[in-house]
């Protein structure tokens, strides 16, 4: 039996698990990111957890390749290339350390790359050549694949939907840059719209009972769904500025879908309706009515089986 092992490093915690081809997770653990400020003990750490997982597993197995899904994981040099939000500054040679490891192939792609190619292995995208896979969390992530290839342009970071401009001198965004798409659709987005709204309208809503420090898009996705007005309102603003950048995206690789993934894509159809409507509403005529907006259909191991994935896929 073929394995393949899947990593996903967070700003917290670090996942990783053995996944066999079809896409079933054997066995997973995880350990914290943030207690490692010495790269060379984290990736120790892991290697160990690799151990003790492939240790459980009673019958006969090879270790095809290692995955890992990082944020500024650079495919080309192998290397997490100045994350703002990981302990380790500069160019981490993350691929060579798991090769002395384990001496199998290992790939390195940034997070939302990493759920594109697993929805491509295992999800939704399976039999699609030409997708985008859009990842909503605290901030806006972004996989491109066309041609049946992820984009990665020259220099391995292409395809950063999430700083795209929509809005000129818009909100500050973390890049440095101002009104950055996931400045509006994101789950802080979320939160930032929700706290503007308030201010702005004079109307009830079970929002304002909830002090500001408190404030998740949890919280206002639920109460939309109770059909609270502000609420509400939220959603079909955070819908509208999606759409109307999909629409773009659309117009530049004609993708037969677009999976949305995350916690905010949770929201269901409060988030997935306004953005349909948005998206078809802006769309250039030769484009409409051909593009598909779905839930991605990973899962809740979706991390996991992302970052495995690129292990089938370049193998």
């Amino acid at each position: 039996m073929n394995l393949s092992v899947g990593i996903d490093i967070g700003g917290t915690n670090t996942a990783f698990g053995l996944v066999t081809d079809n896409g079933e997770i054997l066995a997973q653990s995880s350990i914290p990111t943030s207690g490692h400020a010495d790269f060379q003990a984290f990736a120790d750490a892991v290697s160990e957890g690799i151990r003790q997982l492939l240790g459980t597993i009673e019958q006969p197995c090879k270790l095809s390749g290692i995955g890992i899904g990082a944020a500024n994981g650079n495919y080309f040099s192998g290397c997490i290339e100045n994350a703002a939000n990981l302990p380790w500054k500069g160019l981490v040679k993350i691929v060579e350390a798991f090769k002395n490891q384990f001496g199998v192939p290992v790939f390195l792609t940034n997070d939302a790359n990493a759920a594109a190619i697993g929805e491509m292995v295992y999800g939704g995208a399976k039999g699609m050549t030409d997708f985008i896979e859009i990842t909503l969390g605290t901030g806006l992530g972004s996989g491109i694949v066309t041609g049946g290839k992820m984009l990665y342009g020259h220099d391995g970071f292409a395809g950063e939907c999430g700083h795209v401009i929509v809005e000129r001198g818009g909100r500050d965004c973390g890049c440095g840059r101002k009104g950055c798409l996931e400045t509006y659709v994101s789950a802080t987005g979320v939160v930032r719209t929700a706290t503007e709204l308030l201010a702005k309208r004079n109307i009830d809503s079970e929002l304002r009972s909830i002090p500001n420090s408190e404030l998740t898009a949890l919280k206002v996705s639920q109460a939309a769904s109770r059909g609270d007005a502000i609420a509400k309102e939220v959603f079909e603003f955070t819908g509208e500025m999606l759409g109307r950048a999909l629409a773009d995206f659309v117009a530049i690789t004609s993708p037969q879908a677009i999976f949305l993934f995350g916690g905010l894509a949770k929201a269901g159809e409060i988030l997935f309706e306004p953005v349909r409507r948005s998206m078809e509403a802006n769309m250039l005529n030769i484009f409409k009515n051909k593009t598909q907006v779905l839930p991605s259909q990973l899962g809740d191991n979706a991390a996991i089986l992302g970052a495995s994935a690129l292990v089938l896929a370049n193998l």
